[in-house]
């Protein structure tokens, strides 16, 4: 779960010691240039982020410490809003550009916007040298997920996931429990969770793009639509395909980590889905996924379970259970864990259970995590190599659903035995959005 340590060295060249000011016209927000002075790593970083409101608003609270030398919204009302909090900041409405124009200035990159954005986004910033924080999913399909894991490896940046849970001591202790082997042999997992993202129908009446909004930017990589007003921004973008992947890639990463840490999973073998009719536009309300994951050391192969939507389990194992949650099935009893609290069953069996000593060193804090890494190359525990493949065995739930079919999945090799699976697993990008 660690990434390779980048030198000091590297670190202190991320930008140049000093850039000539100058000054040009531009269709972003920003209109100037200025000089930058190389610092040490025992002073503030300097970051750009690229989203400014709801989630993105939350991990610019995780890194407001720093300095904040750059925002970039499509949204010039959310983008004035986060101004009024950071006034030295650089304003932009288009990340390529700001990418562009602040490499010299810029350390580390925050990524907070709509999942089609996050790949294209994380690519630029990291080939420009840039340490990343990247929203869940990590990325809106699976190939790109790999892409970004292998280029965050080979550019040697600090990287994570904005899975902020797994800061939290409950998870860690509940993979303490796991790893000592309390409930014996896990042979089964289900995660599920009660949210239901999708549904609906390609509006049949366009809207003109309130001024404030740059809708042909926030569309990005997607295909061209037309803008409906409160179909698509600010908060319903997650049920549609173009843009998101439903409740699986909403709350996928934070309730999969917790078996994917204890477990120490990496790629299923095999996946199959089930739930209502495929859409060609919105994801399901509800949904099933079903995956096989293959032995690991002296760990048993595993069948892991999704549940989401309409579609969630009332009862597990013979136990009931709340609306979202996630039970290890072992061969010794089951444990069920949420974000804040664990269970063992038979409640009976583990009347006097006492859990081992910690071994897992609490959280300074998931952003106060990436920053230190980012200053002196110390791991991350949500790295781009660890959410990477996360990502990816969330996404290849979708997959299996959109294209009807059961696969077996070579996780090396990006590749299934299904060939209607195949357009599910990467996609076509608007020309200037490429992810390579």
């Amino acid at each position: 779960m660690t990434q390779p340590t980048p030198s000091l060295a590297r670190l202190r060249v991320s930008r140049r010691s000093f850039v000539a000011a100058s000054a040009t016209v531009s269709a972003g927000y920003f209109t100037s240039t200025a000089a930058a002075q190389s610092k040490s790593p025992n002073e503030k970083l300097n970051v750009a982020c690229i989203g400014t409101a709801n989630r993105a608003a939350e991990d610019i609270k995780g890194v407001m410490h720093e300095t904040i030398v750059a925002l970039c919204d499509v949204d010039r009302k959310y983008l004035d809003r986060k101004l009024s909090e950071f006034p030295d900041a650089r304003p932009y409405k288009d990340y390529r550009e700001m990418l562009d124009r602040e490499a010299d200035r810029i350390d580390a990159v925050v990524v907070g916007t709509t999942d089609h954005h996050h790949a294209p986004a994380t690519m630029r910033a990291i080939r420009a040298g840039k340490h990343v924080y990247c929203e869940k999913p990590l990325t809106h399909t699976v190939e790109e997920a790999r892409l970004i894991a292998e280029a965050a490896n080979e550019a040697g940046v600090a990287t994570q996931l904005g899975t902020q849970i797994h800061a939290g001591d409950n998870y860690r202790r509940v993979v303490e429990i796991i790893q000592s082997g309390a409930i014996g042999d896990v042979t089964d997992v289900h995660v599920w969770v009660g949210k239901g993202w999708g549904g609906g129908d390609r509006p049949e009446k366009a809207d003109e793009p309130p001024a404030h909004l740059d809708w042909d930017l926030w569309l990005g990589p997607a295909p061209e639509r037309p803008y409906a007003r409160g179909r698509y921004h600010p908060a319903q973008w997650r049920r549609w395909w173009d843009f998101g992947q439903g409740t699986l890639g909403d709350m996928g990463c934070h309730y999969m980590d917790l078996p994917f840490w204890a477990l120490k999973l990496r790629h299923p073998t095999e996946v199959e889905a089930e739930g209502p009719a495929v859409h060609p536009e919105t994801a399901p309300l509800g949904l099933i996924v079903r995956y096989k994951f293959p032995q690991r050391g002296e760990m048993p192969g595993l069948n892991f379970t999704w549940y989401d939507g309409n579609k969630i389990p009332r009862e597990i194992d013979g136990n009931r259970v709340p609306a979202n949650g996630v039970m290890f099935i072992g061969t010794k009893g089951s444990m069920f864990a949420d974000y804040g609290k664990y269970k063992l069953f038979p409640a009976a069996d583990f009347a006097d259970f006492q859990p081992p000593e910690p071994t897992i060193e609490s959280s300074i804090g998931h952003h106060k995590e990436w920053l230190k890494a980012c200053r002196d190359g110390s791991p991350t525990t949500c790295n781009f190599d660890y959410s990477g493949a996360l990502t990816e065995t969330v996404l290849l739930g979708n997959v299996a659903y959109r294209s009807g079919q059961k696969f077996q999945w070579d996780g090396k090799r990006l590749r299934t035995d299904n060939p209607a699976a195949e357009k599910f697993i990467r996609k076509e990008y608007r020309s200037g959005w490429e992810v390579a």
